[in-house]
């Protein structure tokens, strides 16, 4: 071979090698994707639902748990010809029920693909058993067996909320997480916490042969994923106690908060009427019975039901009062059966002794007396005019939580409402308008209005002489962190110092004999220190609200209570009995006071109320 020819040997030999090399990243990167991008085209995933976490409450009982369900599925494209009355007679329904759904899929042919679709949901055991044993007979048809909810107690409906099948509009706001036969908490606790319940989904992917129908695992199972189970929820709810609350609140409208003040940890949280937890395992079945109900069972009014507060407002105006200056516990004012002002006008009140200092004031619950306290804050020389009075008075209250929302980890919490200057400006015209023309917010009547949440956290103020810790339902554990903002103390802009000036009166309101005074002596009982305010909130709409705040021990508090009921009459009527039997059950156990007990759980206030 000519000298200049020898290379062309190994240009032949590397040419070859490299086409050698290109064929087997070809077979690798095109030939195997192809093959695999086919075998994929002809494969079939199966969803794992994962098991949902459970939700405890503060002392371990289960409030929901899961149990098993069963369903029937169909996938449309792989049905063959069956015996339609075979199946009917197997699955106990109407062969005319089977044709209804084959036609309904064949219209949603084009969406549903190759899905299986859910043609029967909770069927009975012993159903899906049947079904189970035949159902080689039937093609395209098979079981599903999934977890669903389960109510251990007979507590908190409201506050727990609801599971259900998510719909287009939920995909569509969801589209990475959830698809059609997916289950997501839609209200409550199970809305609020669906991201660490729900768990995450697994697969099985199976392989499909020409005929469409499933023949074996893909890769023999190694491409499958298991479900990863949801974190279990520790709430902050004494089940008992809400159940008891529950009990107490039958036959009534309103609502009853107990929060521990130490913490804000929220124990009970009543909304009356409520939904039973029967209703909530399936409740698509009871959805019509539920929305048709004039009295709004799916309505929390702990929550999203704003209210006059009435009397116990006092406390709030009487608090800034001492702040401001204004007000001395010692001072005493005069009452002629309410407050009179301009041209025979006149706030009432009920009888009792005159004049009276800031003690007796709340222990009889004087309306003229914080008529004088409200008067003296807006009017107050350090201000311009009654507007930076009123405005200036309006955020010493929001400190307290009002006029806004608390922040608490509940769903669909409402604000309430505070007024301000510019409310009055746009009703009479700026410049047009003086204290005395909203005298009726120094009662806590007018335009203020507050949820029960407010006035159970104004309580957990109160008792923690300053300061609360924004309310919460959930508490931390594993794998379920606490937000630190309901670790931090919400210091109010008045001194911790005032605080025992009022927390005097509160507890001469309740453990001040009928012959003194007192008007909440029926929520007394020994040796629990019990300190609350009653207040009757005026209703357009029919009888006075009866509203009663109460916490206990007066030192070192360990609950503190908001009762609300509507068209209740006054606070010592139903508010105050009640929130004080749920003082004793939680402290004591058990109640000394059977008889009112029975009263209050027999009475049925139902045909006062004026519904929408």
């Amino acid at each position: 071979m000519e000298p200049g020819k020898r290379h062309i040997p190994l240009l032949i030999g590397l040419a070859i090698a490299a086409l050698v090399l290109l064929g087997k990243i070809f077979s690798l990167q095109v030939i195997d994707r192809y093959k695999e991008d086919a075998d994929r085209n002809s494969t079939v995933y199966e969803t794992i639902y994962p098991t949902r976490g459970i939700i405890y409450d503060r002392n371990g009982n289960i409030l929901v748990g899961n149990k098993v369900a069963y369903d029937i599925l169909v996938s449309p494209r792989e049905v063959q010809a069956f015996d339609t009355v075979a199946l009917a007679t197997v699955l106990d329904v109407t062969p005319e029920f089977i044709r209804g759904k084959l036609q309904e899929y064949q219209r949603r042919r084009s969406s549903i693909g190759f899905q299986s679709v859910t043609m029967m949901r909770m069927v009975p055991a012993e159903t899906y058993m049947r079904f189970d044993e035949v159902k080689y007979r039937f093609p395209g048809f098979k079981g599903q067996v999934r977890g669903v909810r389960d109510y251990p107690f007979n507590a908190g409906g409201n506050l727990l909320g609801y599971v259900s099948e998510v719909n287009q509009a939920y995909i569509d706001r969801h589209p990475d997480e959830y698809r059609s036969g997916d289950y997501a908490g839609m209200t409550g606790i199970e809305a609020a916490r669906e991201k660490e319940l729900r768990g995450e989904k697994g697969y099985h992917i199976y392989l499909r042969n020409s005929r469409n129908q499933i023949e074996q695992p893909y890769k023999d199972g190694a491409e499958d994923k298991e479900a990863i189970p949801g974190h279990d929820i520790v709430t902050t709810i004494d089940a008992h106690l809400q159940q008891y609350g529950q009990e107490l609140m039958q036959n009534k409208v309103g609502s009853i908060v107990a929060i521990e003040p130490s913490t804000g940890e929220i124990l009970a949280l009543v909304s009356s009427p409520g939904i039973d937890v029967s209703q909530l395992a399936d409740i698509g079945r009871h959805w019509e019975e539920i929305s048709s109900n004039p009295y709004k069972p799916m309505y929390n009014r702990a929550v999203q039901a704003s209210y006059p507060p009435g009397s116990v407002f006092k406390l709030v105006n009487g608090l800034i009062g001492l702040e401001e200056g204004v007000l001395r516990p010692e001072m005493t004012y005069p009452c002629h059966q309410g407050y009179h002002f301009g041209a025979g006008h006149k706030l009432g009140c009920h009888a009792h002794k005159s004049p009276l200092n800031m003690e007796e004031s709340i222990m009889m619950s004087c309306n003229a007396y914080y008529c004088y306290v409200l008067k003296n804050i807006l009017d107050n020389r350090k201000f311009n005019n009654v507007a930076d009075g009123m405005d200036h008075w309006r955020e010493m209250v929001m400190s307290f939580g009002f006029g806004r929302k608390l922040g608490s980890d509940f769903p669909a919490e409402l604000s309430g409402s505070i007024p301000s200057s510019k409310t009055y400006n746009r009703a009479y015209g700026k410049g047009r308008w003086n204290s005395t023309t909203v005298i009726s917010l120094s009662i806590g009547q007018g335009e203020i209005l507050a949820t029960p949440m407010h006035l159970a956290n104004l309580c957990a103020t109160i008792a923690n002489r300053g300061y609360y810790y924004i309310p919460h339902i959930v508490k931390e554990s594993e794998g379920v962190p606490l937000d630190q903002r309901f670790k931090e103390r919400q210091y109010t802009m008045v001194d911790t110092l005032q605080f025992p000036k009022v927390i005097k009166g509160m507890w001469r309101a309740v453990n001040s004999g009928p012959g003194m005074g007192g008007t909440a002596w029926i929520a007394h009982v020994d040796s629990l220190e019990i300190c609350g305010k009653t207040g009757t909130a005026q209703n357009p709409r029919g009888a006075d609200n009866s509203v009663f705040i109460c916490f206990a021990p007066m030192d070192n508090p360990k609950i503190a209570i908001a009762a609300y009921v509507e068209n209740g009459g006054f606070g010592a009527t139903y508010a105050a009995p009640m929130a004080s039997l749920m003082a004793e059950k939680y402290l004591t156990g058990s109640v000394s006071r059977p008889v009112l007990e029975k009263r209050m759980k027999e009475a049925d206030l139902m045909a006062r109320v004026k519904h929408d």
